[in-house]
């Protein structure tokens, strides 16, 4: 089984930008079979804001071969020691929607699951650059759903330019997240993901999407203070 991790970390933003241009590299770090390095966004920040790319902050979601790979990265790797500082997050693959060309092998499905326990929800999206309007039109009301949602303990956006924009979420239940993905969440307007959903089969944002569903196995660090932000046994 291969592991996914997600990574959070205050760095340099001279380091951010390094790792935005040149990720670490699949054939020269052991163990590792897909790295995305990317500046984290404020979920609803205005369209232009520092907030939309936040260099001294910086995410990475990749995939590797097993778990002692992952700790060899940490351990070892220039990048990884600095991402070892922050917080990261170890997920098993559970379910996708759509495809990566980075990730043809993932299945529709790869397990079940228990519509209480937490999961973590990761999109990432290659952007049509001319259809970013209408993408912040209706992505923004989304953003602020899924941020301001009592079912998420963590809930942020990240990019690289010019085009890939991603999402990372954690959701207290399964439940909670497919509740908001449909509409029926008892927040106001709940059916902002589910008309922005509608809107893009309509015509899409993207020259490609994906949205996976992982199954959290283990979380390591803190971030901004906070550590336990997978809710287990809740």
């Amino acid at each position: 089984m291969t592991i996914f991790t997600f990574h959070l970390a205050e760095l340099r933003p001279a380091t951010t930008a390094g790792a935005l241009w040149k990720p670490p590299a699949v054939p020269s770090t052991p163990g590792l079979r897909y790295a995305e390095c990317l500046a984290l966004m404020r979920l609803g920040a205005p369209t232009v804001s520092p907030d939309r790319m936040q260099l001294r902050r910086m995410a990475m979601f990749a995939r590797w071969e097993d778990e002692a790979a992952v700790t060899a990265f940490l351990a070892d790797h220039p990048l990884g020691r600095q991402l070892a500082a922050g917080w990261h997050v170890r997920m098993q693959f559970l379910r996708r929607w759509s495809r990566l060309a980075a990730l043809p092998d993932l299945p529709a499905r790869a397990g079940e699951w228990d519509p209480a326990e937490p999961v973590v929800a990761v999109t990432v999206a290659r952007m049509r650059l001319l259809e970013v309007p209408r993408f912040l039109k209706w992505g923004k009301p989304v953003e602020r759903l899924v941020r301001d949602h009592p079912g998420t303990t963590l809930a942020l956006a990240a990019m690289r330019p010019p085009r890939t924009i991603s999402t990372f979420s954690i959701w207290r239940s399964v439940r909670e997240m497919e509740e908001m993905v449909h509409g029926h969440s008892t927040v106001p307007d709940p059916d902002r993901h589910a008309d922005a959903m509608t809107e893009r089969r309509r015509r899409d944002f993207h020259h490609e999407f994906a949205t996976l569903r992982f199954r959290p196995l283990s979380e390591h660090g803190s971030w901004q203070g906070r550590s336990g932000i997978v809710p287990w046994g809740e």
